[in-house]
């Protein structure tokens, strides 16, 4: 049985035995100032507590609710935004993608590239993103069991990737709703990768508004607790400073202001865990 070796993020290990580390950031890119803000501060806080810390937004959301949803700037302008807040404050970034031929522009710039759940079995953007040499963080789909998470991970390894991460979302429970199989999380690290759980897309109801995806954001705090006791090695969370105007998303992000305190708790989490199983 494998057991998540660690993988290099930044300057950082992830993975087995090592400290938590998190992803996070708004859901898709809005407004450049307040992006940058925003990850100003989200790395501040990383750096006071002394956790590892990339950060994560979209330059194009594909799965909308709605075609009158905001879909984000785009890749020209969100990948140059990216790269200024890259820059700017020295952390790594992730972006997710949707197309193949995307995948090299998005490489120049993010040092994670993020299949998205419902393309997790795409073989072309698998393969696309493996020859990247970059780090790839696979969203296991709403629909598939995390052992075919396996499958994934081969496709990438035929393109010589070997830095790959798996992300648990939740699964669909029924008519919108979702729900996590907290087994799923050991799974996967047996499969050989690093596990990061996502407390924020894990909450939500997709499509429960009518045009867009709603949610219980009140739950993040209890799902990531149960994550880390879980053994994610990883943590995702959609943070935003006012959630209630954030473009996309809006019904499941975390307000920057409850970063801080819910970190502080859940390094304490993954600690105890080591010291208990790794």
């Amino acid at each position: 049985m494998t057991i998540a070796a660690p993988v290099v993020l930044g300057e950082h290990e992830v993975g087995k035995g090592k400290p938590l580390y998190i992803i996070a950031g708004p859901c898709v890119l809005e407004d450049p100032d307040e992006m940058l803000e925003t990850a100003t501060a989200l790395a501040g806080i990383c750096e006071r507590l002394e956790v590892g810390y990339c950060f994560k937004a979209s330059y194009r959301k594909d799965n909308r609710t709605s075609s009158d949803s905001y879909r984000g700037p785009g890749i020209d302008d969100g990948l140059r935004l990216l790269e200024r807040i890259r820059d700017a404050v020295g952390v790594p970034v992730l972006t997710d993608f949707h197309h193949p031929e995307e995948a090299d522009a998005v490489a120049e710039v993010a040092e994670v590239l993020q299949i998205p759940a419902f393309l997790c079995r795409q073989t072309s953007l698998l393969e696309a993103a493996g020859r990247t040499g970059r780090v790839i963080n696979v969203k296991k789909g709403q629909f598939l069991a995390a052992a075919d998470m396996a499958h994934a991970a081969g496709q990438l390894q035929h393109v010589g990737c070997e830095r790959i991460l798996f992300t648990e979302r939740g699964s669909f429970f029924g008519y919108r709703d979702l729900t996590v199989d907290f087994r799923s999380i050991q799974i996967m690290r047996q499969l050989g990768h690093p596990v990061v759980f996502d407390a924020t897309h894990s909450v939500q109801s997709p499509g429960s508004t009518g045009t867009t995806t709603g949610g219980k954001p009140e739950l993040i705090p209890l799902l990531a607790r149960c994550g880390m006791a879980a053994g994610c090695d990883l943590l995702f969370l959609e943070v935003h400073p006012e959630p209630s105007r954030a473009k996309s998303d809006a019904g499941s992000q975390l307000p920057l202001e409850a970063f801080e305190p819910l970190v502080a708790e859940l390094i304490k989490f993954r600690n105890l865990y080591l010291e208990a199983n790794d």
